[in-house]
């Protein structure tokens, strides 16, 4: 029998996965009563749920008007490319500092998984294995300041990821996935190797090739305007 915290953990990794898959598109009601009947809690646990992830940017609420979505509008994608290559940067090079055994054999079997993804065709595995390797990463560098910020910054890179995935976009950009892969086995070799400015430089030449990927094609469905920075 489920307890009533695996029901409410259940609910809130389901929410996650549709958040920044997509599923749940940016500005979307979360509809309570549909999640009630689909995970058997009643409404006050749901709603502690939504006010924790509203907290770490997957929701937005407002007085008086459902629970949303989090919005991708012209100025938080501003804010994301200028802040994505700095906390990146910033909690890889950190990741290097104070990664232990323990550490990278977690990296290397979340990148295990990331490349059987790609090989199967995955998109949704992909993208979340993606996200789990990037917070791994964090959670290494060990810094209280940075964790907060990062876990923003997935939410959206996540969602602006899949976007050049629903047009077939990723048949045109087969190598550029390749090399991120490859991209991910250095960065985490240099981790291993306590290799700061060479797991920096890495990181920096992984988000220029993810920001390229994503200048090409995002066209967000709530979003009409160009995105150009």
């Amino acid at each position: 029998m489920t307890s009533p915290i695996d029901k409410k953990e259940s609910l809130r990794l389901a929410l996650c996965s549709k958040i920044i898959s997509m599923e749940y598109l940016p500005g979307a009601v979360i509809d309570e009563v549909e999640l009630e009947a689909q995970f058997g809690i009643s409404r006050s646990p749901i709603r502690e749920i939504i006010r924790q992830l509203a907290a770490e940017g997957y929701i937005e609420l407002e007085q008086n008007r459902s629970p949303r979505v989090a919005p991708m509008s012209y100025s938080s994608l501003r804010m994301f490319f200028q802040a994505a290559p700095l906390i990146y940067i910033a909690t890889t090079k950190l990741a290097a500092l104070n990664a232990d055994a323990e550490d990278v054999r977690v990296l290397r079997a979340i990148q295990s998984e990331f490349r059987a993804a790609m090989d199967s065709g995955n998109t949704k595995a992909r993208m979340l294995l993606n996200n789990q390797l990037h917070l791994q990463i964090g959670q290494i560098a060990r810094n209280i300041y940075l964790m907060p910020s990062l876990k923003r910054l997935l939410i959206d890179h996540a969602r602006l990821g899949m976007t050049f995935y629903r047009s077939g976009a990723q048949e045109h950009n087969q190598e550029d996935s390749l090399a991120a892969a490859d991209q991910h086995d250095w960065i985490i070799d240099a981790i291993e190797q306590h290799d700061s400015e060479r797991a920096g430089q890495l990181i920096q030449e992984h988000w220029a090739l993810s920001k390229k990927r994503m200048m090409d094609f995002v066209v967000p469905e709530n979003l009409d305007v160009p995105i150009q920075f």
